[in-house]
């Protein structure tokens, strides 16, 4: 039975996560939305800060510490409930995000690359990239949401493979120390023919096109990168190289399973931070959601609040839940997209909503809740939209392929 408190050992986690949030975020948050595309400097040291925290939690045996670096889903090794990296990073997550989404997505070594290679690669590729920035590198010009669709290919070459094709919204791919990109062995086989690959930044035939320009997210950098007889060597395809016609791309897909529940924890971070912000102006204006009074008697304003306040509890729980199962070695494939359907749309609902109901106030940039409502956007939209994310859980609840629910 899952626990809903957070476990004692991850609370200093989430205390330092949320002072980061309120002492760092914060204070720069605008000045990275109105400078699109320049790098926060002010976040290096922050990241190294991170990158010892998880290395000295690892030698003292308490686990493998936070981030999208050491997320993976393992069969349970011992008997018992398992609190570890899949919740932590989940709960850090979130508090991080109640300062500001874009900030988070540019941290160095927390890309959803990182998350890709730690779910996946082998220990002599763990030790090779394991402490590198990497991005993932999944849509192309011709598709979004059909991850099958890849038109990028990747051909067996001696020790090494050739690729080609064109990668956009690649997220942090300017910066980045690596890309790992999907591409096919062998389009004729179809989607157990994708296979992922680790592009160090650098290699041969690997431009960065273009920058784009955002509704949202700002601070963070998306890139389009065409790869042009790329060459790769063999020992930096992740996974298996040999293709099961009957598996599908089942293994590069787990990926999601793990990422889906942080990207639904950044949307109930950004939530939170709506909802409370909301709840400080009002309360200056005399205005106390206290829920002393009943619903059917309360104010509109204060009735709104109370139902975004439940729609954002239950997307807290969902989405730990999901983090919860991945830690434990359940299968959370429905879950995780549970968990991102449901907080992706509640943060765009509660973000754009708490703009309304301050009027004027929340439109203009003396607050940051107009930047709050922008950036919680991608959040319903990158690691697979809304649609696809129902499409996932009523294939799961119906037991249905792909082929047979479209």
């Amino acid at each position: 039975m899952i626990n809903l408190e957070v476990p004692k050992k991850f609370q200093p986690l989430v205390n330092q996560a949320r002072q980061v949030a309120e002492n760092v975020f914060r204070p720069i948050s605008r000045k990275y939305d109105a400078s699109e595309h320049a790098y926060p400097v002010e976040l290096d040291m922050l990241a190294a800060i991170m990158d010892g925290m998880n290395d000295a939690v690892a030698q003292t045996g308490m686990g493998e510490g936070a981030g999208a670096g050491k997320l993976k889903q393992d069969a349970k090794k011992s008997e018992g409930i398992q609190n570890g990296t899949n919740l932590s990073t989940v709960l850090g997550l979130q508090e991080l995000c109640w300062g500001d989404v874009g900030l988070s997505l540019t941290l160095p070594r927390q890309g959803l690359g990182n998350a890709a290679i730690a779910a996946v690669a082998n220990d002599e590729q763990m030790a090779r990239f394991g402490h590198k920035w990497a991005a993932m590198a999944i849509t192309e010009p011709g598709f979004g949401s059909d991850s099958a669709a890849v038109r990028t290919t990747a051909v067996k070459d001696g020790d090494d493979y050739i690729i080609n094709g064109e990668k956009i919204y690649v997220t942090s791919g300017e910066r980045a120390e690596a890309v790992v990109v999907w591409a096919s062995v062998d389009r004729s086989l179809g989607r157990a023919a994708i296979k992922s690959f680790v592009v160090e930044k650098g290699t041969p035939g690997m431009e960065v096109v273009r920058l784009e320009k955002k509704l949202g997210i700002k601070a963070s950098d998306t890139a389009a990168i065409v790869f042009s007889d790329c060459r790769v060597p063999a020992a930096n395809l992740l996974g298996s190289p040999e293709v099961n016609v009957e598996k599908g791309f089942a293994g590069v897909m787990q990926t999601f399973d793990n990422t889906r529940p942080v990207v639904a924890a950044m949307a109930v971070g950004v939530a939170k931070a709506s909802i409370d912000r909301t709840r400080e102006i009002l309360s200056k204006m005399g205005v106390n959601a206290d829920y002393k009074t009943p619903v059917k008697n309360a104010s509109q304003i204060e009735a709104k609040l109370y139902r975004y306040e439940a729609d954002w509890e239950a997307s807290r729980l969902l989405t730990l839940k999901a983090a919860w199962m991945a830690d434990n070695g359940m299968p959370n494939s429905k879950e995780a997209s549970m968990a991102k359907a449901k907080a992706g749309r509640v943060a765009n609902e509660i973000t754009l909503g708490c703009v309304e109901l301050l009027g004027t106030l929340g439109y203009c940039e003396d607050e940051l809740l107009e930047k709050w409502a922008r950036d919680s956007k991608i959040l319903d939209i990158f690691e697979g939209t809304q649609q696809i994310q129902q499409l996932i859980v009523a294939r799961r609840l119906l037991n249905k392929s792909s082929a047979e629910l479209k």
